[in-house]
């Protein structure tokens, strides 16, 4: 079993910036692909970020340039940097995470982008 632990989420005004990290623990071999994906009120769960095992990104165009993905494997921890923070990316932001052919899921944590 493989467990994901959040944290880094809060309340911030637009044009501001939030860091989200994502530690996996448990019986863990290989992580492959790790991501940030996002669900807001009333909509779909939506991609923000994926990265590869080895470092290939790829992001939500509504993000490119305001949000940067990156991993740590030595520590299972995969991170999300965003910045110039938006009325709408006000959500609750899930890690995803690979190990052999099963995805695991965060618990989710919240962004609030609000003046």
């Amino acid at each position: 079993q493989v467990q994901l632990v959040e944290s880094g989420g809060g309340l911030v005004q637009p044009g501001g910036s939030l860091r989200l990290s994502c530690a996996a623990s448990g019986s863990i071999s290989r992580i492959g692909d790790m991501g940030w994906y996002r669900q807001a009120p009333g909509k779909q769960r939506e991609l923000a970020a994926t990265i590869t095992r080895g470092g290939s990104l790829n992001y939500a165009d509504s993000v490119k340039g305001r949000f940067t993905i990156s991993r740590e494997n030595a520590k299972n921890t995969v991170y999300l940097q965003m910045n110039s923070l938006k009325l709408e990316d006000t959500a609750v932001y899930y890690c995803n995470v690979w190990v052999g052919f099963r995805g695991y899921w965060g618990q989710g944590t919240q962004v609030t982008v609000s003046s």
